[in-house]
Parts: structure tokens; sequence; C-alpha cells
């Protein structure tokens, strides 16, 4: 499968501009999966519902089905943390996998950039990240993109992996 990221610092616009992606890529026809990772402790499940009751009372894996949706929750318990590549081997086969986060892992990026975060650029110390998408003109050793421009991140995405067919 296509792998393709978007890293940043906290606040830069990660998640807007893989909410944005996802629409623009969908409505070019490709089936779109994410994965997306967490510093800190998530949890889908809410406590009184069944399926959290299943999984406290210690089941390794949860699935909750429904006629819309289902969802698997993993418990680690105290397990290592699945790679990349281990989450991205369980997902059903798609066009494209965005991936928000995992900005020391291998696939290329699209560095989400915001002035206000105060941050330096990540791009000039991640090889993987092909290009920046910023809310400034800034000065990077890739390509800069407006973070405005879903359609030319998109395209600049579709173009670095070859997928000029989908645009």
């Amino acid at each position: 499968m296509n792998v393709y990221g978007v890293t940043g610092w906290k606040n830069a616009g990660k998640t807007g501009l893989m909410e944005r992606l996802v629409a623009a890529f969908t409505a070019r026809g490709l089936r779109v999966s994410t994965i997306k990772h967490a510093h800190h402790a998530v949890d889908v499940d809410q406590p009184g519902t069944d399926s959290y009751r299943h999984r406290t009372a210690g089941a390794q894996e949860v699935v909750l089905a429904s006629a819309q949706r289902y969802a698997v929750m993993h418990e680690l318990r105290g397990a290592e943390e699945p790679t990349l590549d281990a989450l991205i081997a369980r997902l059903s086969p798609v066009d494209l996998v965005l991936v928000e986060g995992y900005k020391r892992e291998a696939h290329p990026k699209i560095e989400a950039y915001r002035a206000a975060t105060g941050h330096a650029l990540l791009a000039g110390d991640l090889p993987s990240i092909r290009a920046v998408a910023a809310d400034c003109a800034i000065d990077a050793p890739c390509p800069v993109l407006s973070l405005d421009d879903t359609d030319a991140i998109a395209d600049f995405i579709l173009d670095d992996l070859c997928l000029k067919g989908a645009t």
C-alpha cells in the first residue's frame, strides 16, 4: 500500500490537513485509510458499556460491531507498542494510507508548519520530509506549499507517489 505522512509540532495544523486530504483524495476516487499516533493514553470505549466491561474483564481484543461500522480494540497489557509497519499490515487494502505523527519513521511526509507555534522546521533534520505546508513564507530545504492549498498538497503527494492517474 502507498503510505504518506503528515507530521509537525503540536498545533501546527496536522489534523486539519489530514482531514482535508482525506476528503480531497476520496473525492478523487481513492480509497484512503488513516493512522494517527497519540503520545498519551487514549480510550475509545466508555465505562459502563458492554464492550468496556469485556475489555476491563481481561479480553485481549474486543470487536464492537453494528450495521454501520465495527471497531477492534486491542489491549497491549504490557506488550510493546506495535510498529507502524505492523499497524499498516492490519489494515484492509486501500489506495493510500495517510499517517499523522510517526515523524521519525522512514515513510515520506509533508510537514505542517505554523509560525505561531514558535518551533523550528523539522524538515532540515528529517530526510523523510518531502515538502513543507506552511502558513507563511519560509526558507526550507524542500518545496514549500501553502498550508491552505489542499489541492496543491494532494497533487504533490500523488506526484511523489507516482499516482498521477488518480488526479
